[in-house]
């Protein structure tokens, strides 16, 4: 048997009962495997630390951090909800867990099967046709849709439209995602409840146009009610309607993207149902698409045949891959649960209480912060820093403030359609105290800021990190450990 092959049937029997996986042997092969001239002379000059002191570091640093498991966290930052720990468990299952990508798929029937039940449930609460869930992320889901949209008009021989059509109050990663796919970033603008204004839409709408991207409801958590005639008119000048999914979390068994026009779409599966990346990952972005899209999605593609059956099959009309087999499958278990826990009675009940705690803190507020769109808000809301704007307080300041207080900041700084943005998002599983002392704490941060300015300029003044001097961190950072112990 070959080396590779050996360590994949070695890898794939790993958890079953009675086979112990010879962590040495495979170590061995794989030292073996490593050209000589690629090989260490002297070893890795890194610190030597024992397994108590590692342990201790790292336990009495989790303690330090803060995270939806301490405290309230309303981050408006597409929906950072609670996570339940049953999630966690089902996702770390043995069975689930020791699987190995390369096993033939006869043997990981089960994994399979959640995989194409989870494609098969976000299809129905999008109102499309087919998901792909291969993109590791929100950014890579966009970048993946984006292809798919470039894809679906080189196949059509529609080769000039490179334009893509985006709001001024997207969230930065559309912009990006779309110069990275190759296509031409023409800017919409706002009207002053934060929505398209259609009328500014209608003369970037040519023949060079691929389509729209958009985020329903916005960035600024308002809905976009003339969403049906801006479908129209992009269909009706051959574009596709792209749904940025990052704030779907209202809409959750109300409202279906499909149902509103959209063509293609990503999930940020790891916030939306309940899987927060918090420290950078891992995350998940699934694409979904309208019929006649579903050949161009990547490669490569979970299936079921007329004998119930699960096989992974590759299109030949695919954009091609976009990650290695197929995503993130632990964060994939993670939201399938949720999505099970719920069932289609409950998830309906996601958006209205994320609705209800949003409007909540918004109406308790605006005395004190200024609300510079009235109306209801769906998921989240922007207030445009203090009211009283003499005291020279920042956004920033309250922010920060907040720390010492036991709460985490929202979002500053964005969107950029004001310039002391502060961007409140609840979520529907912070219950009604929680949300009272949030409310309390912003009223006497506001209270300092009109007293005693200084204070809340000074501010974090009780955490283990005071305020930092940020012009040094920006010019002189510490990027090695080395250079940490030199400093201290």
């Amino acid at each position: 048997m070959k080396y590779y092959d050996k360590l994949i049937f070695e890898l794939s029997h790993s958890g079953r009962k009675g086979y112990e996986l010879p962590a040495n042997k495979i170590a061995g092969h794989a030292l073996e495997s490593i050209p000589e001239s690629l090989r260490r002379s002297v070893p890795a000059e890194l610190p030597e630390v024992s397994e108590p002191d590692v342990v201790r570091h790292y336990t009495n640093l989790s303690s330090k951090n803060f995270g939806v498991d301490t405290g309230f966290y309303p981050l408006g930052s597409c929906t950072m909800k609670y996570n339940p720990k049953i999630n966690e468990e089902i996702a770390q299952l043995p069975a689930f867990a020791s699987l190995h990508p390369l096993q033939d798929s006869d043997t990981v029937q089960g994994a399979l099967e959640v995989y194409y039940n989870l494609q098969q449930a976000l299809a129905s609460i999008a109102g499309l046709s087919e998901f792909t869930l291969n993109p590791y992320a929100g950014a890579h889901g966009e970048l993946t849709g984006l292809l798919v949209m470039r894809t679906y008009h080189e196949k059509r021989g529609d080769t000039k439209r490179r334009k893509v059509i985006v709001p001024d109050s997207a969230h930065g990663t559309n912009p990006a995602s779309a110069m990275v796919a190759g296509l031409d970033v023409v800017e919409v603008k706002s009207k002053p409840n934060g929505s398209i204004d259609v009328e500014d839409l209608k003369p970037l709408l040519n023949d060079e146009i691929a389509g729209i991207m958009m985020t329903n409801p916005n960035t600024l958590g308002m809905f976009e009610t003339e969403i049906m005639e801006i479908a129209d008119l992009v269909h009706k000048a051959g574009g596709l309607l792209y749904y940025d999914g990052a704030n779907l979390n209202p809409l959750l068994g109300r409202v279906r993207p499909g149902d509103m026009g959209f063509d293609i779409m990503h999930i940020n599966l790891h916030k939306t149902f309940s899987t927060p990346h918090g420290g950078g990952g891992p995350g998940s972005g699934p694409v979904g698409v309208r019929k006649g899209l579903e050949e161009y999605l990547p490669n490569p593609h979970v299936r079921k045949d007329a004998d119930g059956r699960f096989y992974v099959d590759f299109g030949k009309d695919s954009l091609g891959s976009v990650s290695t087999f197929l995503g993130n499958f632990g964060v994939m278990l993670k939201a399938y649960a949720y999505i099970l826990t719920l069932g289609k009675e409950n998830i309906r009940n996601v958006g209205p209480m994320a609705t209800l705690n949003a409007n909540y803190i918004k109406e308790s507020l605006k005395d004190d912060y200024l609300l510079p769109i009235e109306g209801v808000c769906k998921h989240e809301f922007v207030f445009d820093g203090l009211k009283d704007k003499s005291t020279g307080v920042t956004t920033l300041n309250v922010a920060k403030r907040l720390l010492d207080y036991g709460f985490h900041a929202p979002t500053i700084y964005f969107p950029l359609l004001f310039h002391e943005s502060m961007m409140i998002e609840p979520t529907e599983t912070e219950s009604l105290e929680t949300l009272d002392e949030f409310i309390d704490v912003m009223h006497k941060v506001a209270r300092e800021a009109a007293e005693n300015p200084d204070l809340v300029k000074e501010a974090p003044v009780t955490t283990l990190v005071r305020k930092l001097d940020e012009t040094t961190a920006a010019k002189h950072p510490v990027l090695t450990y080395k250079a940490m112990l030199a400093n201290d």
